[in-house]
């Protein structure tokens, strides 16, 4: 399911917050153990590029939306889930918006605060909707 590539993607975006890029060994082992299909890895794979290679541009547009504080005051969970839809709303064709809000938010649900589900929602459908 590309549910489960979601999480995998986000776990990576997730750690590389804290050191940089992550090495292939790193992400093939998050692939691995998560037990992604092969399609599956290609998708998460996918998500990590464009998340990493427009990474500026997601967080300008980040900025945009979360006006009410600053960047560093999101949670890093959070900046990651969000940065990983970002990427999928904006550059992945054949996944309705919908439901990347959706699989963002059910990600914010289970590893983030209880608040955080409305947040993450709340900016992507501002993002959605302009």
């Amino acid at each position: 399911m590309r549910s489960d590539a979601r999480e995998a993607a986000f776990k990576i975006i997730f750690a590389e917050q804290f050191g940089g890029d992550c090495d292939a060994r790193f992400k093939s082992g998050i692939y691995r153990k998560a037990n992604l299909s092969e399609e599956e890895t290609a998708f998460a794979k996918t998500l990590v590029s464009l998340t990493e290679e427009h990474r500026e541009e997601l967080m300008a547009l980040l900025g945009e939306k979360v006006t009410r504080f600053a960047d560093y005051r999101i949670y890093a969970v959070d900046r990651a889930i969000l940065l990983i839809a970002l990427a999928e709303i904006k550059f992945v064709d054949d996944v309705p918006p919908v439901v990347s809000v959706s699989e963002a938010t059910a990600l914010a649900k289970k590893y983030s605060t209880e608040n955080s589900a409305g947040f993450v929602n709340g900016v992507l459908a501002g993002v959605i909707n302009g």
